[in-house]
């Protein structure tokens, strides 16, 4: 009976091309990112797969595109496309928005934020009597700590402490004294004539010993500093004792003392 020889019933891929391999028909091979299929027998290193007598080229490679790997080299990088091709954007150094420009190309802008920056507070509610004859802080648990994020904004700082007259007299609060680095949002010279600058005075006469009165006192100036700052309100008296946080009769509820610092962006 006679042999019948089919040839191969399918192609072998042999690997990339070698010059040194010899190939039989349907040998497929891959060659500068690109496949070729043998179409004739030959031995080694006779035919490249450049002559088209021996191969035929499978499937052809695109355009070369950009590798994203060494474009994009740092946890946070974001890849766009600008009119030349991929491009990276590199993460900003600290909290920011993107944005488009008019052009279609990313960038990072400053993060949007309001005219209020923070507000630090403190609240006080001990009893404390006070008769100072010259200015002095009104007591530590009043203090209120903030740190600014600029120089360049200004600080609000309110303090409203109830006090209660023992006796006729006089009341000055100085606004504010910075314990890390010094009076501030006052006159250089203290003295009566030179409170000028949101400093409130009254007078309890000697009917009022029973009565609360409410300090309040506000200023506005420019953040001193970039690093923790701590605020406290100054009074002095002009006769007669102060008591502060006190309800006066048995019946009243002792009152608290409130202090804020409040950091505004400057317009």
């Amino acid at each position: 009976m006679a042999t019948l020889n089919l040839g191969r019933i399918k192609p072998v891929f042999r690997g990339a091309y070698s010059g040194s391999t010899a190939y039989v028909v349907d040998d497929i091979v891959t060659h500068g990112n690109e496949s070729f299929i043998c179409i004739q027998a030959h031995g080694a290193g006779t035919q490249a797969t450049s002559v088209t007598a021996y191969w035929t080229k499978l499937a052809a490679k695109g355009t070369d595109g950009t590798d994203v790997g060494t474009t994009i080299t740092t946890q946070g990088d974001i890849l766009f496309r600008d009119g030349s091709g991929l491009q990276r954007l590199a993460k900003p150094a600290s909290t920011m928005n993107l944005q488009m420009t008019s052009g279609g190309v990313p960038s990072w802008a400053a993060a949007a934020s309001g005219k209020v920056k923070q507000m630090a507070y403190t609240t006080y509610d001990a009893i404390y009597t006070m008769n100072p004859s010259s200015f002095t802080e009104a007591n530590t648990g009043n203090r209120v700590t903030i740190t600014p994020e600029s120089t360049s904004n200004k600080l609000i700082l309110e303090a409203y402490m109830p006090c209660q007259f023992e006796g006729g007299g006089a009341l000055q609060a100085w606004l504010w004294y910075d314990v890390t680095g010094g009076a501030i949002f006052s006159p250089s010279s203290v003295t009566t004539a030179s409170l000028d600058k949101g400093h409130m005075s009254f007078r309890g006469p000697s009917s009022d010993v029973n009565d609360v009165h409410y300090v309040h006192i506000k200023a506005i100036g420019a953040c001193p500093r970039t690093t923790s700052s701590v605020f406290t309100p100054h009074i002095r008296s002009q006769g007669g004792n102060f008591r502060f946080n006190y309800g006066t009769h048995a019946s009243h509820v002792n009152s608290v003392s409130i202090m804020t610092a409040t950091e505004i962006e400057t317009v």
